[in-house]
């Protein structure tokens, strides 16, 4: 040994997915790395007069979390608005405007989270008592001279439709009246049946809201001073689960990376963040122009450092021009996606991935159900630009062929899931599928073959217990029925992919995952070793304490 460590870790349950030493009693930290695992005699060997030493009294110890889908930097944002969660009925709802219309300046806007309890909003207008939502007059009466604006839920978190509420006022404001028509398709602008005139109510069928960008242009929107400071919420919310890194494989928008960026410069990023750009061009022949002139800092492994690193585009697969026209427009705001909305043609998106293997730009993709569809492309790109050792990432992938998920595996290609978004929230798509569902987000097929996978949890919701119980029960939330018994993950399986096994994404897998001499000092403290749990009492997980770099981002060490 040479200089002693700054920590010991010991008297711990750690599990460090290092092959040469699956498991230790004590773990010793240098400089943000750890330099040596073992048994308790560590405190011997490393300890020094400087040397802080925490007694983990025997509780688990695991690498942290890498959320590989994690859309982190909403979470924070959520709290910057008034919440409606625990208001059952109208007359709450209510209540809760007229108190925030006290405390509000005439004129100024009062924005509220939706209607329904967080995070997805469930049946949100059905759980009311009224069964309705607050209209227009009578958020005229608790808030005259405030526009008030109660939006519906963002559809990633929850399911269709979300419902919208606005007083006079914030009709007013945004030019609404008896001959407003949206322009994009999935909103219904409600009008009273007798006079035609507004009612205040807007209905939102889309997955992802479109009624900012297409009808409420005076609606407050996330600035960057706000952006920031959620950012920074939801990191601490993060690491609170243990989180230490995420990888944004959905795209991050111009003003989303800035934040990331900022929060960089000024050393207060304490989640090791990868990053992939969502263009904001409106075709092909600017994407091309793109990618050739201001693109080079993304491409291939990228550029960045330990904390922020930025490589490759988020490539959308379909889509609605009119959404993405409008999306366009109103930049930099985003709302909640934290992306730019795109739309694609198949031919076109076979053009712009051809693009981003020209230009060394890795390609991210969503596929859902359409894998099948996606496939021919990157086999006709393989043909012209080898894509071994590029790692480009496909996710959200739903149902799938196993003659697909070889040619991803020989084509070096890299998954990402989002168990939550398929199996839980939307499983009731896939529970009378002829195969029981085997080919619905099929961990174990992939697993066998050799594909290289990851786990997220989309922020639906971010905590990670959850993901690890839907990856181990399967089970849809209606019914409870499972889906694909057969591709359930042991709990350890699942931690792999949900820690060591992001690591990939970032091109880091020599320095990040394992807790093994040499790698980042990066885990988590969990209440219970989750082996020794039922699926269900894995749900009821808590982390106790976060360590990144060596340093305690959440929790407290007994000394």
């Amino acid at each position: 040994m040479s200089d002693p460590a700054d920590l010991i870790l010991h008297n711990g349950n750690i599990l460090t997915f290092d092959p040469a030493r699956p498991s230790a009693r004590a773990l010793a930290i240098r400089g943000g790395r750890i330099v040596a695992s073992g048994g308790d005699d560590i405190l011997e060997g490393w300890a020094g007069a400087q040397t802080r030493r925490i007694d983990l009294d025997g509780r688990f110890v695991m690498p942290g979390f890498n959320d590989t889908h994690a859309h982190m930097e909403r979470e924070g944002l959520k709290l910057q608005r008034l919440s409606l969660a625990g208001a059952g009925s109208v007359a709450e709802i209510l209540a809760r405007i007229a108190a925030a219309a006290r405390a509000t300046a005439p004129g100024e806007w009062i924005v509220t989270m939706p209607v329904g309890e967080p995070p997805h909003y469930f049946d949100a207008v059905a759980g009311l008592t009224e069964r309705r939502m607050p209209t227009r007059d009578e958020l005229d009466r608790v808030a005259p001279d405030n526009p008030v604006y109660i939006p519906g839920h963002f559809g990633n978190w929850g399911v269709p439709p979300g419902h919208t509420a606005l007083n006079s006022r914030a009709l007013a404001l945004n030019g609404l009246n008896r001959h407003s028509c949206p322009r994009c398709r999935g909103v219904d602008f409600v009008c009273n049946e007798v006079t035609g005139d507004p009612t205040g109510a807007i209905i939102e069928h889309n997955g992802r809201p479109t009624v900012e960008f297409d009808m409420l242009p005076a609606v407050p929107r996330f600035g960057f001073d706000a952006r920031l400071e959620g950012l920074r919420r939801s990191i601490a919310l993060y690491h609170a689960c243990g989180t230490t890194s995420v990888y944004e494989g959905h795209g991050s928008a111009p003003e989303t990376i800035s934040v990331y960026r900022a929060l960089w410069e000024r050393g207060e990023l304490t989640m090791r963040t990868g990053l992939c750009i969502s263009p904001s061009w409106s075709g092909v022949a600017e994407a091309q122009r793109v990618m050739r002139d201001w693109l080079a800092y993304a491409r291939g492994k990228g550029l960045g450092d330990p904390w922020l690193n930025i490589s490759g585009v988020h490539i959308a697969y379909g889509g609605d021009p009119v959404v993405a026209e409008l999306a366009r427009a109103d930049l930099p705001n985003t709302g909640w996606s934290g992306f730019v909305e795109q739309a694609y043609t198949r031919e076109e998106f076979r053009e712009v991935c051809f693009l981003a293997a020209e230009h060394d730009l890795r390609l991210n993709t969503i596929v859902s159900d359409q894998l099948h569809e996606i496939v021919p492309v990157l086999l006709a790109i393989n043909e012209r630009y080898p894509l071994a050792g590029r790692r480009w990432v496909i996710q959200h992938v739903a149902r799938a062929r196993m003659e697909d998920l070889h040619t991803l595996r020989a084509l070096g290609v890299i998954v990402t899931t989002i168990p939550t978004y398929f199996l839980w929230k939307g499983g009731h798509a896939y529970v009378d599928e002829p195969d029981d569902g085997d080919l619905v987000v099929p961990h174990r097929h992939m697993l066998d073959i050799g594909l290289p996978l990851a786990i997220a949890t989309d922020n639906i919701p971010y905590d990670p217990f959850f993901t690890l119980w839907v990856t181990m029960a399967r089970q849809e939330r209606k019914t409870g029925r499972t889906i694909g018994p057969g591709q359930r993950l042991d709990v350890e399986t699942a931690l792999r992919l949900f820690t060591v096994a992001g690591a990939q994404l970032t091109f880091d897998e020599t320095w990040k995952g394992p807790l093994a001499p040499g790698f980042a000092a990066d885990l988590a403290v969990l209440s219970n070793d989750p082996r020794l749990l039922t699926p269900d009492a894995v749900r009821q997980l808590r982390c106790e304490m976060t360590l990144v770099n060596g340093r305690l981002v959440h929790g407290a060490g007994k000394v």
